[in-house]
Order: structure tokens, then sequence, then C-alpha cells
């Protein structure tokens, strides 16, 4: 006799995990309360759809920043490499581009979706849209789904509904709600790769200003949490761009403490070297006004920053600063400080970070370790990443283990 598996959430751990569960002994549902399947993913990398990283697996492991030994069994048993072979197998070829970011040569994340889509359907995946779920009831080793329609019975049930970033696309929350109900616990839920709110008044006339080749770093107190090197902007509340979501993992957890950041706008050079380059510009604008010799060095509107933080006149002429004002100048511009007011909220942030407890897992296999026949796979789970594809494979990964192990 066929057993019933369901699937709760069409994201990508969903469709993986009922593509690969449907075998000659099961028959699987996979539900979702959106008119299509993957709307989250649809809207992924701006649309192109960073569907994985090309750096060998061992090394995922550095970008994952929650529970990553949780992960071993799930990143293993399903690979980057497995998931290209599989999405080459459906017509879809992939690049990769700068930070080993593999995308569809498309650019297109429709032709991801279109693939998942066939995948399923070759799989005979039974697929109900439209169908919200309302109650899961344990009962008699049995599921129940009540749904607005309907009620289903199922022998064993994966739960992969996301987390709650992106509402509008699915992700409310629901099955963290249903997780607890048969039983489990979920951890404190917080936004992850999300923009940073910024105190300083400042802010709002650096709007637009875009930053390459900087340092982030950011502090708790006196001890630095993270630092991270590469682009940035300002924007009307604070700072956004890749450094700032990356920072915004891993200070999430350290909210209620005094946070802040210091901005190195020239990492590349050293206190010692900086200072040289100061001096050469200083002897080229040698009898210009100092605010008026900073052009070579920094964005325009950062400047006043820059010299307002010195304690330096910028009135003076330039052959007037002293070694003493050109060292607080170098101080300046390798450690513009900013003061941490809060994190945009979690319906912004790209991903979830919390979710159901690792403990109540078994990362062999996905299965609860509270409830039988009942897994979990993707976002739902307290595991977070880095940008970069790495949060996408995970969220594969996690379905093709649940999926192999109903």
């Amino acid at each position: 006799m066929k057993k019933k598996i369901g699937v709760i959430g069409a994201g990508p751990a969903g469709i993986i995990a009922s593509g690969i569960a449907s075998s000659s002994e099961n028959q699987v549902y996979l539900i979702e309360k959106n008119n299509k399947i993957g709307k989250k993913l649809y809207i992924t990398g701006k649309g192109r759809c960073n569907v994985s990283n090309d750096l060998p697996i061992e090394d995922f492991f550095n970008f994952i920043v929650s529970n990553k030994n949780f992960l071993y069994s799930s990143l293993y048993s399903f690979t980057n490499e497995n998931l290209i072979e599989l999405l080459n197998k459906y017509g879809v070829k992939t690049k990769v581009e700068r930070g080993n970011r593999i995308f569809p040569n498309s650019d297109k994340s429709s032709d991801i979706l279109k693939a998942l889509t066939k995948f399923i359907e070759e799989q005979n995946v039974n697929v109900l849209l439209n169908t919200k779920v309302k109650k899961i009831i344990n009962k008699d080793n049995k599921f129940n789904i009540i749904t607005e329609k309907e009620t289903l019975e199922f022998d064993k049930l994966i739960l992969a509904t996301g987390g709650v970033s992106y509402p509008l696309t699915g992700s409310t929350g629901d099955g963290l709600n249903f997780a607890k109900e048969l039983g489990h616990s979920v951890t404190e839920l917080r936004p992850s790769l999300v923009p940073i709110e910024i105190k300083e008044s400042f802010i709002k006339d650096l709007q637009g200003v875009s930053l390459k080749n900087v340092t982030l770093k950011s502090f708790s107190g006196k001890k630095q949490i993270y630092e991270s090197f590469g682009e940035m902007i300002f924007t009307h509340f604070g700072i956004s761009g890749p450094i700032v979501l990356s920072s915004s993992s891993y200070i999430n957890k350290y909210q209620s403490k005094d946070l802040r950041f210091e901005i190195d706008f020239k990492p590349a050079l050293n206190n010692k070297q900086l200072d040289e380059r100061i001096l050469k510009d200083f002897e080229i604008y040698n009898n210009k006004q100092f605010k008026n010799a900073l052009n070579d060095l920094l964005p325009q509107r950062i400047i006043p920053i820059i010299i307002s933080n010195s304690n330096i006149e910028g009135e003076k002429t330039v052959n007037q600063i002293t070694k003493l004002e050109r060292e607080n100048l170098v101080k300046a511009i390798k450690g513009m400080p900013l003061t941490f007011k809060k994190l945009r909220p979690i319906e912004e942030a790209i991903i979830t970070s919390g979710g159901i407890n690792i403990k109540e897992i078994n990362p062999s296999t996905m299965e609860s370790l509270i409830v039988k026949n009942l897994f979990f796979a993707g976002e739902i789970i307290d595991v977070d990443a880095l940008t970069g594809g790495f949060n996408l494979q995970i969220a594969f990964s996690t379905g093709f283990l649940a999926g192999n192990n109903v």
C-alpha cells in the first residue's frame, strides 16, 4: 500500500523534498497557499536567482552564520554540484560570477522554476495550489491537514514553509506555529541580511552615496564582532549594501548591547601609507584650503564629516596642517564612527534568523526528534548564512535530505 506524504510549502526546500520523496512506494502532495510554486524563489537575486555558490562544499561552512555543524549531512548529501546536475538535466545552463555566485545563463529566475516544475511533474507530485493549511492534527500516527477546502490525511509530513521575511511571498510563519502546536520549540526570530538604521543625523545628507572597496567593522562595546570588505551604500535611514547585509547577520544577536560601526575608507593602506598618500595630495593642493584638498581621496559628500571628525579647521590652508593634525585625519579616514539604531524590520530581511530548534531535529534525516514521521526543510529551521547562494543551497540540501528519508 502506498504511503501518502504531505509537503507543506512549495519553496525550494519543499519542491526538492516532494520530488525526491515521490516514488513507486510514495504518493506525494505538495501543498501551497499561493497560486504558483516558488514565489519567493522568483524574486531572489533581483529576479536573476543566485541559486548556489561554486565554492567547494567544505568551504560553505565558513559562510554559515547559525548552526553550521547541523548542516554537514544535508550539504554533503546534496551538494552544489548535485543541484547544478539536476538543473542541467531539466534544461538550465548556469554560469559563475563574482564571489563564486551561480546564476542561470539566462539571468531569469523563471528558468530555474521551469526546471524545478519539470522535475516534480516527472516525479508525479500532486501539486495543490491556492490551498491554505489552517491546522495540523497528529492522531494515531497520521497527520490530518485541515485546509480551507478539505481535510487531507498523510502518513508522513514535511514542513517547508519558510521563515517570516518577505511575507508577501507567503512566508508568514504558519509552519512555525504548526510546529509549536505539535510540541516543537522555536528560537527567537530575528531579521538577517537586512539594512541597518543609524543614529547620526548626517546620514540623510549622505543618502545615495555608494562606497566600493571599504571595510565595515562591527563592535559590541569594545569587542569586534565582525569585519567585512566590499561595497555599501548610504540610505535615508542608515546603511545598506552587501557588507552591511552580511554584518546584520552577526549583530542581530547583540541588539540589546552597545553596538557601533567603523568605516575604513582606505583598507588597502596602513596608517603610514595613508599619511604618505595624504602628503602627496597636499603637495598638489599646497596653497588651497584644507576642505578642498581631499577630493582625490574621498567622495565629495563624505569630506565634511571626515573634516569634522579630524577636528581640523576646514578653512586652514594645506601648508598650515601639522603632523598631529594629519594623524587625526588618518584616524578619521580609517575609522569613521556610526552608531547603531536598529535593524530594519524582519519583513524587509532577505532571510529569517531563528526557527525550529535544531536540538529537536535529527541532522542526518531532518526528522523531528519529538514527533515521529514529521520532517523539516529549509528556512523554517534555525539555520542561516551570508549572501552568495548559500541560503538557497541550504534549502535545496535540507529538502533533499527530508525527501530522501520519509
